[in-house]
């Protein structure tokens, strides 16, 4: 039948890729125009041509909660399980946005806990903005946003996520080593680098004025003519010469 999954799928975390969506949410997007018109006999490579396309992330939205193209096309990801080398070349295109993002989305619900961690991390770099389709309303939210939401929350775009382990568990156990930010080099450049000298102070109103040295000598020299104020009275006249 159309809407069943691949026969070589396989079963991911103990179950059919598929359930990993909800079923009334499965069954909405089995009866929408979108599916039945561009999604039906796609295979994964020609989802990229549809991924391109997209507007934005969402979930489903509106009053009936209608699934997005986004939700529908992760859900004919699960229905293909395709070679996961293919999801990672989504995620690795740095041209497309929304193909990156829907790959991301894929691997976090499909992909082992290391995995997970080693490829979206990266991600955090990524400072272009996704449009933000929720079930009211529109918002923006940058694309290292949306990888946090993945590796920190329980529930994206209206579906569950796989319980994903703690970072912190992974790196005691030996299969991730401790993260370093991608700009620390810039941190510690800056911590080693001399303090700028402090800039010079400003007189304060009312301060006294203050000359130089030549302001003195045009003093003495006005003393030396007499002509100044305070040049000094002649004294009283000597006795009379016999």
């Amino acid at each position: 039948m159309a809407n069943t999954t691949v026969l070589d799928a396989g079963t991911i975390h103990g179950t059919n890729p598929q359930f990993l969506v909800e079923k009334i949410t499965r069954t909405k997007i089995y009866g929408s125009l979108y599916w039945k018109e561009k999604c039906f006999g796609r295979t994964a490579d020609g989802i990229i041509d549809l991924a391109v396309e997209l507007k934005y992330v969402s979930g489903s939205y509106g009053g009936n909660l209608k699934p997005s193209k986004f939700l529908q096309l992760t859900l004919k990801l699960l229905q293909l399980a395709p070679e996961i080398d293919i999801i990672l070349e989504y995620i690795r295109n740095e041209d497309y946005k929304y193909l990156r993002a829907l790959g991301a989305f894929y691997l976090r619900l499909v992909g082992q806990h290391k995995q997970i961690y080693q490829e979206l991390e990266p991600l955090y770099t990524d400072r272009r903005k996704l449009n933000y389709r929720e079930a009211q309303g529109w918002s923006q939210i940058y694309m290292d946003e949306f990888i946090d939401k993945l590796l920190r929350e329980d529930m994206v775009c209206d579906i569950a996520l796989p319980r994903l382990a703690p970072r912190h568990h992974l790196e005691e156990a030996g299969f991730l080593k401790p993260r370093k930010s991608p700009i620390l080099h810039l941190l510690e450049a800056a911590a080693a680098a001399p303090p700028a000298p402090p800039a010079p102070a400003e007189p304060a109103k009312g301060a006294a004025v203050t000359f130089d040295d030549d302001d003195d000598d045009d003093d003495d020299d006005d003393d030396d003519d007499g002509g100044g104020k305070g040049a000094a009275a002649p004294g009283p006249p000597g006795p009379p010469e016999d």
